[in-house]
C-alpha cells in the first residue's frame, strides 16, 4: 500500500510541475491567473494573493492553472487571449519544458550515484552466420545502428532487435569513425536443449566501462532523458503502424500498478535503495512522456493550442483572418470529450488487467 500511494502522488507531482510551468511563465509574462491549484476535486485550502486565488485541492492527482481569458474572450488586457503570441507560445510550451527539465533531474540524481557507465561494443563475429567479412571487428565501439545513437549499454540490442535484414553501422575504431551501410545479417532462429527460441545476428554485445566522473554523469543524465524521448516517439509510431494495440496503452491505473510492482517486487528491487532508484527512474520516464505527449498537435492538449496559434499567425500573415476563438474552442471541447473517452477505455483495459492477474 505504501508503494500505492507513493506512485499516486509521484504522477500527480508531475502533472502538478505541468501546471507550475504553465503558471511561473504566465506570471513572469505578465498574463493574469486566477488561481493556481495543486491537487483536483473539492479544495481542502484556499488563500488570495494579488489577483491570484491558490488552493489544495483533495485528490493528489495534479493540479491546473486557469489564466483569465484561456477558454474565452475576455475584455481585460492582460488576458491569456489578448497576449502577443510569442508569449503565448512560451506559456503553452512551458508545461512540457518543466516535465522535460523534471525529468533530466530526476535521472541526474539517479547517475550521480553510479560510480561507472557502459557502453555497447562489438564483442565478436560468431562462426556459421555469414559475418565474417562484413567489415565489423570484436572491440569496435558502437556509435549508431540505423541512424540511431546509442545512449547507453541496453540501446544496441534494443534497435537490432528492431533493424532489418540490413543494418546500418558506426563504429569507432582506434580513435577513427567508420561507417559501414547495409550489413547483411538477417536473424537466425535458435533453440536451446529448453527449448528457448532465441533470434541472433551472428554478433556477440560487448561491454566499455566508462568511469563514474562528474562529466560522464551530467552526460549519461542527459542522454537517458533523451533516450526516454526516444522512446516515447518510438511507441507512438507502433501505436499509429499498428504494431502494438490499445491493449498495450497503460493509463494512470496501469502506472501506478506497473510503478508499485517495480517498488514492491524483490525480484526488482531486492534492497530499499534499489526500490528508490527503479521508482525515480519510472518517475524520470513518466516526466519525459508528459512533456512529448502534450506537445503532440491534438486537440484539447497544449500542442493543439500551439497548432491553432501557429495556424492563426499564418492566416492573418496572408488574409489578415484569423480562426474564430469560439470554433476553437469547440475543436479544443470535443478533443477532450475524445481523449476522456480513450482515457475511460485504457482505464477500464488497466482494471481488466489487474483483475486478470
Amino acid at each position: 500500500m505504501l508503494f500505492v500511494i507513493l506512485a499516486i502522488l509521484i504522477f500527480g507531482v508531475l502533472i502538478a510541475t505541468h501546471e507550475l510551468g504553465h503558471f511561473a511563465t504566465a506570471k513572469l509574462l505578465g498574463v493574469k491567473v486566477n488561481e493556481f491549484a495543486v491537487g483536483m476535486g473539492p479544495a481542502i485550502f484556499k488563500w488570495g494573493k494579488g489577483e491570484t486565488l491558490y488552493s489544495l485541492r483533495a485528490l493528489p492527482i495534479g493540479g491546473f492553472c486557469a489564466m483569465e481569458g484561456e477558454d474565452d474572450d475576455s475584455a481585460d488586457p492582460r488576458s491569456f487571449g489578448r497576449a502577443a503570441g510569442w508569449k503565448k507560445l512560451i506559456i503553452l510550451c512551458a508545461g512540457a519544458a518543466m516535465n522535460f527539465l523534471t525529468g533530466v533531474i530526476i535521472f541526474l540524481v539517479i547517475y550521480a550515484q553510479f560510480s561507472a557507465f557502459t557502453m555497447p561494443t562489438i564483442g565478436g563475429i560468431m562462426e556459421g552466420y555469414g559475418l565474417e567479412d562484413c567489415g565489423l571487428q570484436a572491440g569496435d565501439q558502437v556509435i549508431s545502428v540505423d541512424g540511431h545513437k546509442m545512449y547507453g549499454y541496453s540501446n544496441l540490442s534494443f534497435f537490432l532487435n528492431r533493424a532489418g535484414d540490413t543494418v546500418d553501422w558506426v563504429v569507432e575504431r582506434d580513435g577513427e569513425r567508420v561507417v559501414l551501410n547495409d550489413v547483411y545479417m538477417p536473424r537466425q532462429e535458435k533453440t536451446d536443449e529448453e527449448g528457448n527460441t532465441t533470434y541472433l545476428r551472428g554478433l556477440s554485445i560487448g561491454m566499455e566501462v566508462l568511469p563514474g566522473t562528474l562529466a560522464n554523469k551530467l552526460s549519461f543524465g542527459w542522454y537517458a532523458a533523451l533516450d526516454n524521448v526516444r522512446l516515447v516517439w518510438i511507441s507512438l509510431g507502433d501505436l499509429v503502424s499498428g504494431a502494438v494495440g490499445l491493449r498495450d496503452l497503460s493509463g494512470p491505473v496501469g502506472i501506478v500498478d506497473v510503478m508499485t510492482e517495480v517498488g514492491s517486487n524483490p525480484e526488482y528491487s531486492p534492497t530499499l535503495a534499489a526500490a528508490a532508484i527503479n521508482m525515480a527512474n519510472f518517475a524520470g520516464l513518466i516526466a519525459v512522456n508528459l512533456a512529448v505527449m502534450n506537445l503532440l498537435p491534438l486537440p484539447a492538449l497544449d500542442g493543439g493550442r500551439v497548432f491553432f496559434l501557429l495556424l492563426n499567425g499564418i492566416l492573418n500573415a496572408l488574409f489578415k483572418r484569423k480562426i474564430d476563438a469560439k470554433y476553437e474552442g469547440y475543436v479544443h471541447l470535443a478533443g477532450l470529450a475524445m481523449l476522456m473517452g480513450l482515457m475511460l477505455v485504457v482505464t477500464f483495459s488497466d482494471i481488466g488487467k489487474l483483475l486478470g492477474k
